[in-house]
């Protein structure tokens, strides 16, 4: 059985398919970062999942695309921690943007990915190829959950943030500095805490401030991690990820205004990664 799954700081999902590419489950745990959690944590929350422990043994290969998935020491630790879980399995551990890249295209292209965190990629048809390496929440990640989550923080106690907003900020959340400190500083997954504030921009009316937010964000992403490929005045961008999804009329906006053009846009990978996967098993039985 093969066990495929996209993981991101908030959340994983999970397929598994057996030999004939026909899916037994799809479910969901919690995520499983390795740049920001713990070995102990990233296999308490594995272990978590009924649906992945009652199959683990069952599983001989397993594909996981994560997120701080960017580097060889962060990559041979989940690889490890996956190892000694399933004791059956081959297991490949790719960063996230080939995720995104799989789900997307098959033709050259550059993929970003706006979620909790931010990436980007080209893809040249066969290869991907990740110019600057992600560098997290603190220093990266623009146009991010975490990246409008701070700002709308910071915002609210800055008093930017219009006084109608403000109370429908408070309203929503829980905004007492020692909270939002103990949750930054002392608590595990910051940069999800961080994002999940942002999800206040889309569960309301859009605004012309919100716009503003949005659109400053995303050409951020735009001027550091999109232009700086010269392939992006002739290939196609393609977006992946929940805040992309809900952004895609500031993306296209922005679009227009440095001349490039849009090609996908998609909130999940997970659903093109089953139908790469299922291609793959074709292929290896040909």
């Amino acid at each position: 059985m093969i066990l495929i799954a996209d993981g991101g700081s908030t959340k994983v999902d999970w397929i598994l398919l057996d030999k004939s590419g026909n899916q037994i489950f799809k479910t969901r745990s919690e995520g499983l970062n390795p740049e920001i959690l713990s070995a102990d944590l990233l296999k308490s929350r594995i272990k978590a999942n009924e649906d992945i422990t009652s199959h683990k043994d069952k599983v001989t290969e397993v594909y996981f695309y994560g997120a701080g998935c960017g580097t060889e020491r962060l990559t041979s630790l989940l690889k490890s921690i996956f190892e000694s879980f399933f004791k059956n399995a081959e297991i490949v551990v790719k960063e996230d943007t080939f995720a995104a890249v799989y789900a997307v295209t098959t033709k050259p292209g550059i993929v970003c990915i706006l979620g909790t965190g931010s990436n980007s990629c080209y893809f040249d048809g066969k290869n991907v190829d990740v110019r600057v390496p992600s560098l997290g929440y603190i220093l990266m990640d623009e146009a991010s959950g975490n990246y409008f989550g701070k700002k709308l923080i910071r915002d609210y106690y800055y008093h930017k943030m219009p006084k109608t907003i403000a109370k429908l900020f408070e309203a929503q959340f829980d905004l007492d500095a020692d909270v939002i400190k103990r949750n930054i500083y002392k608590e595990e997954n910051p940069n999800a805490y961080l994002a999940h504030f942002a999800e206040f921009i889309f569960k309301n009316d859009r605004t012309p401030y919100f716009n503003k937010v949005l659109q400053k964000g995303i050409k951020e992403f735009f001027v550091n991690r999109i232009l700086p490929y010269q392939e992006s005045a002739h290939v196609p961008i393609h977006f992946v990820g929940s805040i992309a999804f809900f952004s895609q009329d500031i993306i296209n906006d922005v679009a227009r205004y440095y001349m490039v053009d849009i090609g996908k846009i998609i909130r999940r990978p997970i659903d093109g990664l089953i139908e790469y996967h299922r291609e793959k098993i074709k292929l290896e039985k040909v």
